[in-house]
């Protein structure tokens, strides 16, 4: 399809529009969503986030186009940060203006030293500290005014810092009390009073959907499933046929509130919205269970697992995929324990760097560097592994593309996944967890509820309490001595098939002909096995101008 939504020759199928809140590199599952759909046929745009520019970026995953568009990220800033405050009626409002006058004063500062400075050379002084300015009667008003002012200032930063902290206080009785009136008057509106922000996704994204005139919606996650079923709604509004169908990621009750109002407002806005999708896609059947029992559903939503792809030597240019155990220089013999993914306390790798003290001749490998070069986490863990004196058996490397995980892990002895008690944790297979399967690894995991009893079941490897070095310990030490045991597991005949993006992918595309049967079906249009590989650039477009809804 052109950059100007018009159909390219290779059409044959219903045009679908993909949403996502991200700028789409970093998401294996929409990703391999996207290219997957557009090889079974359909005319896929996936539509994601370019939040430093203001005109559109352009390129391609298969033979879907990949839409990154400007996002206003401030455009209205969420109820507790909003101006002036009874609270604290002398803070400064928000915003830089604290940091501002803070830099004034130094500045004022800075031009008395300066002029001193300068009276001190000009007289050849050599008294005493403060001579000059004791001696320099002109100097007296501008110091006294630097004193005053200075202090002023200062407490009215300390006042601007109290308030912040009161305002994300979630024990505070006011937040309390503000969250409730909104929630009581509104209901499931309340979100426009708790996190108005959320309107930055309408005004980035509305025009561009209406623009390409889907045939069917697509919206990851739950900050999408509002601007997908307003979409929707808008073009029913003028006579076209659009079906809608939202892919819940996770689920929002249990993830960690940011702030006071922020969970109670993704809450409510997915409550809204959830009930105008034709169709709910999830990532377990856990996950699908608990969506149609909060939204009332009138089907359950249909599990597209977060799978690796099969044909991983179909992917990416050919060149050779490095071994986790050369990118470590380590030899075959060196016990080696795998990670893959990112770096928080909640996923429980420092517990994995505090074991390596009792397991003297093993080392961990982490594919877990972030590629813009931000990783404080990182940092943090690593001069954890220096106060443990493991930092040599240590290896943090970078994130790769997500179709080569499996086959890099592969050289590792065992996998590891260490993560804590979480409402998201325990109802879902993770990404990690069928990398690690398709790599044929055996793995430690913690005892969260679907990883923990789909590992008992398979036999594919060990289960510790979360967060128990000593059972981590032991779990770990019975897989490295007998790996060919829990390795066999994965000669079960057709496990990794149905582990596979391939499989998902047919779930996906019957779900879409479904909802499309006006449309040829796979067997009448061009359909190719569903292989993830590496995006492909093509001239950025012309810039386009979003148009602003309230």
């Amino acid at each position: 399809m052109s950059v100007d939504g018009t159909a390219s020759a290779r059409r044959t199928r219903g045009r679908v529009v993909m949403l996502v809140d991200n700028g789409v590199n970093g998401d294996s599952r929409v990703q391999k969503a996207a290219r997957s759909a557009a090889e079974a046929g359909w005319d896929v745009t996936l539509i994601g986030r370019k939040a430093d520019a203001t005109t559109v970026e352009s390129w391609r995953i298969g033979d879907a186009e990949v839409r990154l568009v400007p996002v206003p990220s401030d455009l209205v800033e969420p109820w507790h940060r909003r101006g002036r405050s009874l609270r604290r009626p002398l803070a400064y409002p928000p915003g830089r203006h604290v940091v501002l006058r803070l830099d004034s004063m130094k500045a004022w500062r800075a031009d008395i030293v300066a002029r001193i400075a300068q009276l001190r050379a000009a007289r050849g002084a050599v008294g005493g500290r403060g001579a000059g300015l004791l001696n320099e009667p002109r100097l007296l008003f501008p110091r006294l005014g630097l004193a005053v002012t200075s202090r002023w200032v200062r407490f009215r930063a300390r006042e601007t810092r109290k308030l912040r902290e009161a305002r994300i206080n979630p024990r505070s009785p006011l937040n309390r009390l503000t969250i409730r009136f909104w929630q009581a008057t509104m209901g499931d509106r309340s979100w426009r009073r708790l996190d108005p922000s959320l309107w930055q996704w309408e005004l980035g994204f509305a025009k561009v959907i209406d623009d390409l005139r889907p045939d069917l919606i697509h919206a990851h996650d739950f900050k999408m499933v509002g601007v997908g079923a307003r979409a929707a709604a808008r073009a029913r509004a003028k006579g076209r046929s659009v079906r809608f169908v939202w892919d819940a990621h996770e689920y929002v009750p249990g993830l960690r509130p940011r702030t006071p109002g922020w969970l109670p407002a993704q809450v409510a806005y997915e409550r809204e919205y959830a009930p105008y999708a034709d169709a709910v896609v999830t990532v377990s059947e856990d996950l699908a269970d608990l969506l149609r029992h909060d939204h009332k559903l009138t089907e359950r939503p249909t599990v597209v697992m977060n799978a690796p792809v099969l044909a991983a030597e179909e992917a990416g240019d050919g060149a050779p995929v490095p071994g986790l155990r050369s990118l470590c220089g380590l030899a075959a013999d060196t016990p080696l324990l795998a990670y893959s993914g990112g770096i928080t306390p909640v996923r429980g790798v420092d517990l994995v760097v505090e074991a390596l003290v009792s397991l003297p001749d093993v080392h961990l490998a982490m594919l877990s560097l972030h590629p813009s070069g931000a990783n404080r986490a990182a940092d943090q863990l690593r001069a954890r592994t220096v106060e443990l004196g493991v930092a040599d058996r240590v290896h943090m490397l970078p994130y790769v593309p997500h179709w080569q995980v499996s086959r890099v892990l592969a050289s590792a002895d065992a996998a590891v996944s260490p993560l804590h008690h979480l409402p998201n944790h325990e109802i879902a297979l993770s990404n990690k967890f069928f990398e690690y399967s398709h790599a044929r690894l055996p793995l430690v995991v913690s005892d969260v509820k679907t990883m923990a009893e789909m590992v008992r079941s398979t036999g594919q490897g060990e289960v510790f309490r979360a967060q128990d070095l000593a059972d981590f310990i032991r779990a770990v030490k019975l897989v490295l001595a007998d790996p060919q045991r829990y390795r066999a597991a994965y000669e079960r005949p057709g496990m990794l098939q149905e582990w596979s993006w391939e499989a998902q992918a047919a779930t996906l595309d019957a779900l879409y002909t479904r909802l499309l049967p006006e449309f040829p079906g796979p067997d009448e249009a061009p359909a190719a096995a569903a292989v993830a590989g590496p995006v492909e650039p093509v001239a950025e477009p012309d810039p386009v101008v979003s148009a602003v809804r309230s």
